[in-house]
């Protein structure tokens, strides 16, 4: 059963018994990567980690010409 079959489902399941119908399928994706981003940031900070720029840092030291 797709995503979406569950989710009319659910709907008609919800109508029928006179509850709320779930959340649509993704509707609350990008909030979920903004909490997920934001719990990477605090861990590194209580990690004692730089919170941003981690990426950027680490390839900009990998690629830096070594000096002979």
């Amino acid at each position: 059963m797709s995503i979406t079959q569950q989710y009319l489902l659910d709907s008609h399941r919800a109508r029928v018994l006179g509850e709320p119908e779930p959340p649509a399928p993704g509707r609350h994706d990008l909030t979920v990567a903004r909490e997920l981003r934001e719990y990477r940031r605090f861990s590194a900070v209580i990690a004692e980690r730089p919170a941003r720029g981690r990426v950027r840092y680490a390839l900009r030291r990998w690629l830096r010409p070594r000096a002979l």
